[in-house]
């Protein structure tokens, strides 16, 4: 069964749609990609299906439209990837590069987890369910990736920064993530 998803030499998957993001850096030497760290975002919150995370990631969004918005006026930020409700797939930094979407972070007693991880943000909320289609997207995603590149594990920004994040939230299934490991 042919996959739907490839990421080719420079980091880029294919078929997906492309907005390049200034917030991304070159990953250390020798640090190979070994960790997808999983996302939960909606701008404002709780509000899916706008224009708002992809504009928070090219640093374009426009702070004074929401009072929320306020609070994001100096965050420099992204992810690798964003996963929409109805599964659509907007990748925003290559692979290769570093995205800022960790922070401050750990895994198995390694810090600076943007080192050495990919970023996906599914849009969604703590008290919202995921959509079927996002499932569906995450995993051909990570099947995608874990072809690619030698990935041990994928974990939520939760299990990498305790008790300062606490996204994907608790209605994220991670059942339904059966193409990586969780650890």
């Amino acid at each position: 069964m042919p996959h739907p998803f490839r990421v080719d030499r420079d980091g880029w998957a294919q078929p997906v749609v492309r907005i390049r993001s200034p917030n991304c850096d070159e990953r250390p030497d020798d640090c190979p990609i070994e960790l997808v760290v999983i996302h939960g975002i909606s701008l404002p919150p709780g509000q899916f299906s706008g224009r708002a995370v992809e504009q928070l990631f090219t640093n374009r969004l426009d702070c004074d439209r929401h009072p929320y918005y306020d609070t994001l006026r100096t965050l420099k930020v992204s992810a690798h990837f964003f996963i929409r409700r109805d599964g659509a797939v907007i990748q925003f930094v290559p692979c290769l590069l570093r995205a800022w979407h960790a922070g401050a972070s750990q895994w198995r007693g390694r810090e600076r987890c943007n080192d050495f991880s990919i970023g996906v943000e599914l849009e969604g909320a703590d008290d919202v369910d995921y959509a079927d289609a996002q499932y569906d997207a995450c995993n051909a995603l990570l099947d995608a990736l874990a072809r690619a590149y030698p990935l041990k594990a994928a974990v939520g920004h939760c299990d990498i920064a305790p008790g300062r994040k606490f996204d994907p939230g608790p209605c994220f299934d991670w059942s339904r993530i059966v193409a990586l490991p969780r650890s």
